[in-house]
C-alpha cells in the first residue's frame, strides 16, 4: 500500500481523504462560481443597459461665428459691385454672432444611456425624441443634405431682406429645389423649374405658394404656370395629405435678382436659423459706422425676404453658445419667447424681435447705451 505524502503540496487522492470534507469543497466552489456569474451578468446587464442606442439625440451648443468676421480664413460676407464700409478702429470689437446647435445622434446612431443621463442634467443640453428631430424613415445624410438646402435659402432671403430695407428693389421667384418621388409633383414638375403664376394669379412667393396649396386642399387641381429652360409649361398638381399637411411633394426656394454680388460662406453649416444675423451683417457692411458700437451681440432667427423673424429649434443652447463667447445681449424671436423665459443664462440681456426693423432698433439702442434696460423683454405666454 502507498501512502500520501503531504510535503508534496499535491491534492491527496480522493480515496485517502474524508468524504464529508469532499462535499464541503464541492458546494463552496459552486457558490464561488454561481457568485461570479451571478455578478458577470449583472455587471454585463448594466453595460448593456447604459451603453446601448436609444431613442433620442442630444443637441448642446454649436459653433458660434462673427459674420462681421472670417471662418477658415474667409469673409462670412463678402460684397462687390457696391460701396462697403470698414469697421472704425474703435469699433473693432464688435461683434455680431450667429448661433448653432450641435446635435449628437442621427437614426442609426444615436447616444447611449450614459450620455443621455448626463445630458438630462445638464442646462446646456437638451433632450429629445429622435422622431422630433429625424422624420421616420429619413436617414441623417438625407436631413443633412435638407438642412445644407435650407442654409442656402436663409442666405438669399437675407440677402433680399437686407437690400430691401436699405431701399433697394428686389425681385424674386419660386424655383422649385428638389420634387418627391410618387407624390402628386412627381413626373409633372422638375427641379430647376420657376413658378410663376397659381390659377391665372402671378406668385409673389413661396409663402403665397403655400397657403395655396393649404387652401385648395385635395378640392381641386393646381393650375401652374411654370418656365422650365426657355419653355412655358401649363400644368395641373392636385395637392394631397403628407405627413399631416396639404403638399405638392416640392421643396421650393424664393430666388432673387440683386443688384450686385453678396456672397456669404459658412463651412459645414445648415439650417435656415442664421437669416437674420446674416441680415444684420449685410447692412453693417453697406451702412458707414459699426450697428454694435463695438459691443458683442449674439442672435438668431429665419428670416424671410421681407425682414419677417421666424421661431427657431435649439434657442437655450444658442443662449449658452452665446455666453461662451463673452456675449452680453441676445436678439430672440418672439415667437420662442416660451422656451427663453426661465432659461437666461448669467449675464446674458435678451430682447425679442419680430422683425429686422425691431433688430436694427434694438442694435441702436445697445449701440448707445450698452447699459439700456428699455429694450422689448420676453414674457412667457400659454
Amino acid at each position: 500500500m502507498s501512502f500520501f505524502n503531504d510535503s508534496t503540496g499535491a491534492e491527496p487522492p480522493h480515496d485517502l481523504v474524508d468524504n464529508a470534507t469532499v462535499v464541503k469543497r464541492r458546494r463552496f466552489g459552486w457558490r464561488v462560481v454561481l457568485g461570479y456569474s451571478l455578478t458577470a451578468i449583472f455587471l454585463g446587464g448594466v453595460a448593456y443597459a447604459f451603453n446601448a442606442p436609444t431613442p433620442y439625440v442630444i443637441e448642446e451648443p454649436g459653433t458660434v461665428f462673427n459674420v462681421l468676421g472670417t471662418d477658415s480664413g474667409a469673409k462670412v460676407i463678402s460684397i462687390s459691385g457696391a460701396k462697403t464700409y470698414e469697421t472704425a478702429a474703435a469699433d473693432t470689437k464688435g461683434k455680431l454672432f450667429l448661433l448653432t446647435v450641435g446635435l449628437r445622434g442621427q437614426p442609426g446612431h444615436t447616444p447611449n444611456w450614459v450620455e443621455v443621463l448626463q445630458a438630462w442634467a445638464d442646462p446646456k443640453m437638451q433632450v429629445l425624441p429622435i422622431d422630433e428631430v429625424f422624420a421616420p424613415g429619413v436617414s441623417g445624410s438625407a436631413s443633412n443634405k435638407a438642412d445644407f438646402a435650407m442654409m442656402k435659402d436663409s442666405q438669399q432671403q437675407a440677402t433680399a431682406s437686407a437690400l430691401r430695407q436699405l431701399g433697394y428693389k428686389i425681385p424674386n421667384k419660386v424655383t422649385v429645389y428638389s420634387v418627391t418621388k410618387n407624390t402628386p409633383a412627381d413626373g409633372v414638375l422638375k427641379a430647376k423649374d420657376v413658378i410663376t403664376a397659381v390659377d391665372g394669379a402671378a406668385l409673389a412667393n413661396g409663402d403665397t405658394l403655400r397657403s395655396l396649396v393649404s387652401a385648395h386642399a385635395n378640392k381641386k387641381p393646381l393650375a401652374l404656370t411654370v418656365v422650365r429652360g426657355s419653355q412655358t409649361l401649363h400644368v395641373q398638381v392636385t395637392p394631397t395629405k403628407i405627413s399631416g399637411a396639404w403638399r405638392m411633394g416640392i421643396s421650393i426656394v424664393d430666388t432673387y435678382v440683386f443688384p450686385f454680388s453678396v456672397k456669404l460662406r459658412l463651412q459645414n453649416v445648415g439650417g435656415p436659423s442664421g437669416g437674420m444675423m446674416f441680415a444684420l451683417g449685410i447692412i453693417d457692411k453697406l451702412t458707414p459706422g459699426s450697428l454694435t458700437g463695438g459691443q458683442s451681440v449674439a442672435g438668431t432667427g429665419e428670416i424671410d425676404g421681407n425682414g419677417n423673424v421666424y421661431p427657431i429649434g435649439g434657442i437655450q443652447q444658442k443662449m449658452w453658445g452665446a455666453v461662451g463667447q463673452g456675449a452680453t445681449w441676445f436678439l430672440a424671436p418672439e415667437a420662442n419667447c416660451n422656451e427663453v423665459v426661465g432659461h437666461i443664462p448669467d449675464g446674458l440681456h435678451v430682447t425679442k424681435v419680430a422683425n429686422l426693423q425691431d433688430a436694427l432698433d434694438a442694435l441702436k439702442s445697445i449701440a448707445s447705451n450698452p447699459k439700456t434696460t428699455a429694450l422689448p423683454q420676453c414674457t412667457a405666454t400659454k
